[in-house]
């Protein structure tokens, strides 16, 4: 039985190069054998603002879900993660960062056990980003690389304990040549695979 891939997609232009890595990411994992649900959140029309009511609600488990239910329906069906965004202004596109306040909610991606955080999203057995950055690494370490940090920590942290981890980031993005992108996208491509 084919393993289940939900592939979640952050850039508004489908000519850039998000787009271009987005479908790497999506044609390798077909071609390897994954059960693909690709969420283009742009084209899906998503909003990544978190209502009134829904802030209201986050704890209440019995309907915290249900504004996005299908995403959380989505998210539980998948037994690996890829996320595939730009960073800009050292964090997630806006769009992404509201996926994981709306959807990553109590219940879903964490439990609260007597007001600590616990991992739930136990089905989640790989986690990949793969992303760009304008500045260079060592600009974006000096900022503290926040998006790198935040997946490979508190992301990270509410999936199975044996989580399989891949972060890939091409820096400098700003004087990035050809010939750096395609070396970039064979490589997300060759890590890919050694997943399968």
């Amino acid at each position: 039985m084919p393993k289940r891939a939900l592939v979640v997609f952050a850039h508004p232009v489908p000519e850039s190069f998000s787009a271009a890595l987005h479908k790497t990411v999506v044609e390798t994992l077909q071609s390897t054998g994954w059960e693909i649900d690709d969420c283009d959140l742009y084209a899906e029309g998503f909003s990544p603002v978190l209502t009134t009511e829904e802030r209201r609600n986050y704890h209440d488990l019995s309907i915290n879900t249900s504004p996005v239910q299908g995403y959380v329906d989505r998210l539980n069906a998948a037994e690996a993660l890829f996320l595939v965004f730009p960073v800009w202004n050292f964090g997630y596109p806006a769009i992404l960062k509201g996926f994981f306040d709306r959807v990553f909610l109590p219940g879903v991606s964490f439990k609260l056990v007597d007001g600590k955080v616990r991992p739930n999203l136990e089905n989640i057995k790989t986690l990949v980003a793969v992303t760009t950055y304008g500045g260079t690494r060592v600009r974006a370490f000096l900022a503290g690389d926040p998006p790198r940090k935040c997946i490979t920590r508190p992301v990270r942290y509410v999936t199975n304990h044996k989580t399989t981890i891949r972060y890939l980031a091409l820096y400098d993005m700003n004087r990035a040549t050809q010939q750096d992108r395609t070396a970039f996208q064979s490589k997300v491509a060759n890590t890919l695979k050694r997943l399968a």
